[in-house]
């Protein structure tokens, strides 16, 4: 279905500023549907020929629905929107008519004009109308909840058609809370409560005032509830806020044991100021689990932090008892130890600093390609280059993943680059070592002939690539060197050192992908990894969860 700014764009000539204004009442509307027991439909003209489009609607929450089916971009012109054309060329609100059928639904209609306010602070012109349409099929005598509700509603589509509803919106709030139907107080305009819903009754009972609010002072009372004398000081002064007229960004309430959340609205038709309307949420259990999921992140990242430093320790370890062992192949095992056992290390030191059990891949990577080029046991100085990114990781598949990319990038070091004597062709020290190697000097009588012209070829730069990227449910990753690439006859099912043992048990084991050793096209040796993404990993770049 397309969106309210496309069917408007596409439909009608309105501004931009016009189509935002439109998205703040769509995104805020939904208070004054269930105020009054209706839906509302936004409907904007088409073209000047008498038509208009709807481009949103809502379904009240307190009342029966009088539409059925969806109504987003329909197109009716006609007697069937008399009304509409009413409002939008006079600018006032239309409730005259007798009341229509919908099938056996029978439905009073409404028309609000829009207006969007200039920079000055005037009644612009009339942008768009809302509709809206009651179902009368259980109409019955009013409470005196449904009266309150319908006099406030009353109140703020006359806003509308002011252009003062909907208030800015704060940064980081959003407008599903709290809701008509969770509390809601009215005020006169010297901040008395005129109404108290039910609801909202028992809202402020969980905080310790057991009597009625009807004639209360609500700022005051907000100040003598709160424990913390600045939340109290923040709640009275947002009532008075909305009684001035402003919109005052959503308040707190903490007493004894218990949570509430307020937002207080101006009540101005007209454009005086009669008082305020303050909707009202118990959130005790809301913040009660916020509070114990905080409890559970800090614990969890603290037993990272804790397996980190272990992991530390265990390292040191192997790295002390390498330096007394004797043997070069045990001292060389030991040392390969420390750098696999200090990967995943790394791993669980980004967890600690993170509020959940994913990590920025690309981070870990970068690291530990600079360790591996650092520690690698190799004369030739190899650079490392990453291309493309890993995103967002869990912790299962990054501590297994940051394994086997250490391991890699540490062979493509050690072994895909020869020492630069060998590859001159000159004896390496194992030849040397040996009594039938023979260094030949040249001979007195050698004829040295003059110098050619020579065409000097600079040998590439030795590095290694890491380059990742997701698609159809996988993260692909291969690691590319241009090196002298895999020797012959070399079985990559079963050769291989430790290093790629481990690598083969864990990318088909734990990360339950596969893995593919291959000489590079250009040369070099090509190690292509592909891992599926398992249920609600994150994918930076789209801002998506992954899928299975």
């Amino acid at each position: 279905m397309s969106t309210l700014r496309d069917l408007a764009e596409e439909h009608t000539a309105l501004r931009p500023a016009d189509i935002d204004h439109l998205h703040r009442i769509a995104g805020d509307w939904q208070l004054l549907s269930d105020l009054s027991f209706a839906d509302l439909l936004l409907w904007v003209p088409v073209d000047g020929d008498g038509t208009f489009l709807c481009v949103a609607q809502v379904r009240p929450t307190t009342a029966p629905t009088a539409y059925l089916d969806d109504q987003v971009g329909r197109i009716v012109g006609g007697a069937e929107v008399a009304h509409l054309e009413v409002a939008h060329r006079q600018g006032r609100i239309w409730r005259e008519g007798d009341p229509v059928w919908y099938g056996d639904v029978p439905a009073r209609h409404e028309a609000i004009p829009v207006r969007l306010r200039t920079g000055d602070g005037e009644a612009g012109e009339v942008i768009a109308v809302v509709g809206r349409d009651t179902n009368l099929s259980t109409a019955r005598t009013p409470s005196q909840l449904e009266l309150n509700y319908l006099t406030t509603a009353d109140d703020l589509a006359q806003m509308i058609a002011d252009g003062t509803f909907p208030p800015p919106r704060h940064p980081g709030e959003t407008t599903s809370a709290p809701r008509v139907g969770d509390g809601l107080v009215r005020l006169d305009a010297n901040g008395k409560v005129t109404y108290a819903s039910p609801n909202a009754q028992s809202a402020y009972r969980r905080l310790g005032y057991a009597s009625h609010l009807v004639g209360e002072d609500l700022a005051k009372l907000h100040r003598r509830l709160a424990g913390d004398p600045l939340e109290g000081t923040d709640a009275g002064n947002a009532v008075l806020a909305a009684l001035r007229g402003e919109a005052p960004p959503r308040r707190e309430i903490d007493a004894r044991g218990a949570t509430m959340l307020t937002r207080a609205l101006p009540l101005m038709p007209a454009g005086v100021p009669i008082g305020a309307l303050v909707l009202v949420r118990d959130i005790t259990e809301v913040r009660r689990r916020d509070r114990a999921l905080i409890t559970k992140d800090a614990t969890i990242r603290e037993i990272h932090h804790r397996v980190k430093n272990n992991l530390q320790t265990v390292a040191a370890l192997l790295r002390l008892q390498a330096r007394r062992v004797a043997m070069p192949e045990a001292r060389v095992a030991l040392e390969e130890s420390v750098r696999r056992v200090a990967s995943i290390a790394l791993v669980h030191e980004t967890l600690s600093m993170s509020s959940d059990e994913a990590v920025e891949f690309d981070g870990i990577v970068d690291r530990v390609a600079s360790a591996a080029t650092e520690v690698a046991a190799t004369e030739v100085s190899v650079g490392m280059r990453r291309r493309g990114t890993f995103g967002v990781l869990p912790a299962e598949i990054a501590t297994s993943l940051v394994m086997v990319l250490n391991e890699l990038l540490l062979n493509a070091v050690e072994h895909g680059f020869p020492p630069a004597d060998e590859e001159a062709g000159a004896p390496s020290p194992a030849d040397a070592a040996r009594p039938e190697a023979v260094v030949s000097a040249p001979r007195p009588e050698a004829v040295v002939s003059p110098p050619r012209p020579e065409v000097v070829v600079s040998a590439p730069r030795p590095e290694v690539v890491v380059s990742a990227h997701r698609a159809r449910k996988q993260l692909h990753v291969t690691v590319t060197d241009n090196g002298r690439g895999l020797p012959e006859q070399f079985d990559a099912e079963r050769g291989g050192n430790l290093g790629l043992q481990i690598v083969r048990a864990l990318v088909t084991g734990e990360l339950r992908g596969t893995i593919t050793l291959r000489n590079g096209a250009d040369g070099g040796t090509e190690a292509a990894i592909v891992v599926p993404l398992a249920r609600g990993t994150t994918d930076r770049l789209t801002g998506r969860a992954g899928p299975p």
